[in-house]
């Protein structure tokens, strides 16, 4: 049974891997996951400089997943490949490194300062705000996101994946876009913009008042979305948006990504990436399916 996948010639042993700032950068969870059998690990998004985040409260429950407004605090880029890259290349496993930034030349200071690393893909966050151009994300402007891909792809050593935010009235423009660019990827959903009210004291909840929206309730959405660009590009794909088990993630897998990510399931169940690939190998055995490129975009065919 053959539960390899490639991106952009980088194999993985199996499409398992983690979504961006739920799993660290995989300490916090090496007590419970053998970090050695995730087909890779990606880390929390990385800037060229420490981000302090937004202010608090950040977080909210909400039915069916969560709300995050987090601002991708992190501790910089140095510090990163310092302390985690040498962490995880203990492991057995794939390193997938978000990267986020609020301009062109952050992100791309970024890059160059991974480029001697030991590091298998850089995954980028166009979903941060662009200071320069009145703070709309990158990923909802579909010139933007050729432009920054192309800018990236010549600074880049690792292959670049693009992660396409959902919030945009047509998905396949923006994967077009990427494409166009020079993109090696795409990872999508990033999360949905939400808002809850805290009717008691009659105000926003989130200090930010909006947040993304993470979790199960998003995955008819996302599982859409990535059906979509499949449809719509040549490019392999990381699905992500609501996965906990190997059922999700295998919607996922049909309707066209090569990989999929397990993010907001990790904070409830710490196991949710051992589970969801049991998940996938069972249900491969039940159905005799030799190797699971097999059942990859099966739906379009």
């Amino acid at each position: 049974m053959n539960t390899k996948v490639s991106i952009a010639g980088v194999e993985f042993k199996n499409p398992v891997t983690t979504a961006s700032g739920t799993f660290g950068s995989g300490a916090e969870y090496s007590e419970f996951v053998d970090l050695n059998k995730l087909g890779a690990v990606t880390t929390k998004g990385v800037a060229s400089i420490p981000w302090a985040g937004n202010a608090t409260p950040r977080i909210a429950e909400t039915y069916g997943g969560m709300l995050n407004a987090i601002g991708l605090q992190n501790p910089g880029v140095e510090l990163f490949k310092e302390r985690d890259i040498p962490f995880l290349r203990q492991f057995d496993t794939k390193i997938i490194v978000n990267v986020c930034g609020k301009s062109v030349e952050e992100y791309v200071e970024v890059v160059q300062k991974l480029a001697d690393t030991d590091v298998d893909l850089l995954e980028i966050n166009i979903s941060c705000p662009n200071v320069k151009e009145g703070c709309i994300a990158f990923g909802q402007n579909p010139k933007m996101i050729e432009s920054i891909t192309a800018e990236l792809k010549k600074h880049a050593k690792q292959p670049i994946v693009m992660k396409l935010s959902p919030n945009v009235t047509d998905i396949t423009e923006m994967a077009r876009a990427a494409e166009a660019g020079g993109a090696d990827a795409v990872s999508l959903i990033n999360t949905l913009t939400g808002m809850k009210i805290d009717i008691h004291k009659r105000d926003y909840f989130l200090a930010n008042r909006t947040g993304g929206l993470s979790g199960p309730a998003i995955k008819p959405i996302a599982v859409r979305m990535v059906n979509q660009v499949a449809n719509a590009v040549k490019l392999p794909i990381i699905g992500m948006g609501g996965i906990q088990t190997g059922e999700d993630a295998l919607e996922f897998l049909m309707a066209g990504a090569t990989m999929v990510a397990v993010g907001t399931a990790n904070f409830a169940n710490p196991y949710a990436t051992m589970d969801v690939l049991k998940g996938i190998e069972e249900y491969m055995k039940q159905y005799q399916v030799a190797d699971i490129n097999e059942l990859i975009g099966c739906v379009n065919r």
